[in-house]
């Protein structure tokens, strides 16, 4: 179990790092550089997975409790919330993320393309609605979460040292589960259909320079880097996503938590705002730009 929360302290270690890193430059550096619509919704993303790290991080939490002098009731509603309301953004705005790059490429002759010159005007339209209806969806949290007391008397629901699920009524429960699970399932199906468009995009642009280019001298494209990019971040996504979500609703169906199969799951849920960073990172030339630049100067500090 030590060697279990070793390594997601380490995960989210790295985590935070490298998506402080990337928000950081975000901020700074790419006003410099005329940004891409693209790096809005990216710096959402950036954003929402550090508060991700933050509201789940077991360490700081409990020298929270034990430093404040706050209500521990409060606090878990707090913390919790945050944690539901950026899950659902992050899935929300990877959904966006992948809607965007299926437009950007789209051709002229494409049933997307008459919302090119209009994406400016709609990125801003959801930025609005998936803001509004995660804060109003995730409400529940502020209800069902609580303090932890004593699980024979309340029949409480320990997830953490301190908080706990409250019990709800069954078709409560089963209605939020559902109405989550659809919501998921929609932007899931987006998601695919998407991908499936841009991969089907690719390999037709692919087939067609082949037979104006010599295979040795084909050269990746900014727009072909970012869609690839899109869509391992797609597919990173999606299956950690229902690897959590079949944690998450099975515990919640049976109300038992295992502390190894929490620890588990919150490592799981981990992955995919760990390598979002990294793979951006790795991808976008301005940031490797920036970085050679940067690394003789720092030899010549040294």
């Amino acid at each position: 179990m030590s060697s279990i929360k070793n390594v997601l302290y380490l995960q989210t270690g790295l985590g935070v790092l490298a998506n402080m890193f990337l928000l950081t430059f975000y901020i700074f550096i790419i006003p410099g550089h005329r940004p891409k619509l693209m790096d809005l919704i990216s710096c959402q993303l950036t954003f929402i997975h550090i508060m991700m790290f933050l509201s789940a991080g077991e360490i700081w939490l409990t020298e929270l409790f034990e430093s404040l002098n706050m209500e521990n009731d409060f606090i878990c509603k707090t913390i919790f919330y945050i944690s539901r309301v950026m899950r659902g953004l992050s899935i929300c705005t990877t959904c966006l993320l992948s809607v965007f790059q299926a437009v950007t490429i789209s051709p002229s002759t494409s049933l997307l393309a008459k919302f090119k010159h209009k994406l400016k005007k709609y990125i801003i339209y959801a930025f609005f609605y998936i803001w509004s209806f995660n804060l109003s969806f995730s409400s529940n949290q502020i209800f069902s979460v609580g303090s932890y007391t004593n699980v024979s008397k309340n029949n409480q629901m320990k997830v953490t040292k301190y908080c706990s699920n409250f019990p709800m009524n069954s078709i409560i429960r089963g209605l939020i589960l559902t109405v989550t699970t659809l919501r998921d399932v929609f932007l899931v199906g987006v998601m695919l259909s998407t991908s499936a468009y841009m991969v089907v995009f690719l390999f037709r642009h692919q087939r067609q320079c082949k037979h104006l280019h010599s295979i040795n001298h084909l050269r990746v494209s900014p727009e072909k880097r970012a869609t690839q990019t899109i869509l391992l971040l797609v597919i990173c996504f999606v299956f950690m996503y229902w690897v959590d979500f079949i944690i998450s609703s099975t515990s919640i169906l049976l109300w038992k938590y295992d502390p190894v199969i929490l620890t588990i799951q919150k490592f799981v849920m981990n992955v995919y705002p760990t390598i979002t960073p990294l793979v951006q990172i790795s991808s976008d030339n301005r940031i490797i730009n920036v970085l050679k630049n940067l690394w003789p100067k720092c030899q010549q500090a040294s």
